[in-house]
């Protein structure tokens, strides 16, 4: 009876998959792998290799992994300050990072087109102070920049959870054994945080990879990446098939980041508690 229950608390839960994951990706590989007309073809999914397509693929690859590798570089020093922050604090200045999230996705790109814009507030401060104007708009360094600032909490706050988890007692210990602040970060706090890093940088490279509103709004047109090619066969030219076929070839390329991270954190896993 009481398993019959849990099957029954479970039933809305496997219609919501069934209904926006399973149903989405089953008619991604209907339209990938048909034309227009409805028979085989291989002819969606191998479009990959066009040349405008796989100039797309590596510019997202190459801006998603820029992007990741910022997030890491600037969430594991941020996570280690938190960390060590008072537990009032710790509290306040995650929230802090947690604020702009509550803001409408759209809105927070709009904002940083606004500011990066050669009139805008960036600029026109730094004429102010004498110094010449960045031209970073409608660039990949844009791109990049706002891709971080929208992904940047998704890599800090697994970190810090992963660094927060750690007991005292271990870095007591090492010091007892004569370990010193190097061997303690090297030995200890990176093979125990390693889950939150692997984490972050697979919450951070898969929508970085994906994104395409972002280049769409911050790189005007000239910054075309492989999210933006998809997006303009499903709603400019209408052309289904052609957009399910390079969503598959992505959504491969996602699958296999993400089986790999989680076997290299695997690895990476001293399991040491």
């Amino acid at each position: 009876m009481r398993n019959l229950k849990r099957q029954l608390l479970a039933g809305p839960y496997i219609l919501w998959m069934a209904g926006f994951i399973l149903l989405p990706v089953i008619m991604i590989l209907y339209y990938a792998f048909t034309t227009t007309g409805g028979s085989f073809t291989l002819l969606n999914v191998s479009s990959i290799a066009f040349s405008v397509h796989i100039k797309a693929l590596l510019l997202s690859l190459k801006l998603a992994l820029m992007c990741t590798l910022i997030c890491l570089i600037l969430s594991y020093p941020l996570a280690m300050i938190l960390n060590n922050m008072k537990s009032k604090s710790q509290g306040f200045i995650v929230f802090i990072f947690i604020l702009p999230m509550w803001m409408n996705f759209m809105l927070r790109i709009l904002a940083w087109r606004m500011l990066l814009s050669n009139n805008g507030v960036i600029n026109s401060f730094l004429r102010t102070l004498g110094f010449p104007g960045l031209e970073i708009l409608n660039t990949p360094a844009a791109v990049v920049f706002c891709m971080v600032y929208d992904f940047l909490p998704f890599m800090i706050l697994p970190i810090y959870n992963s660094m927060a988890r750690i007991q005292n007692d271990i870095i007591e210990a090492a010091k007892d054994l004569g370990a010193g602040n190097i061997t303690i970060f090297l030995k200890i706090i990176v093979p125990l945080t390693m889950s939150g890093v692997v984490s972050g940088i697979i919450m951070v490279f898969v929508p970085a990879l994906t994104s395409f509103a972002i280049s769409d709004l911050l790189g005007g047109g000239k910054v075309l990446l492989i999210g933006n090619v998809i997006e303009q066969a499903f709603m400019q030219e209408y052309n289904w098939n052609l957009g399910s076929g390079l969503s598959f070839v992505l959504m491969i390329f996602v699958i296999a980041s993400m089986a790999l991270m989680n076997s290299w954190g695997d690895e990476n896993n001293t399991g040491v508690w």
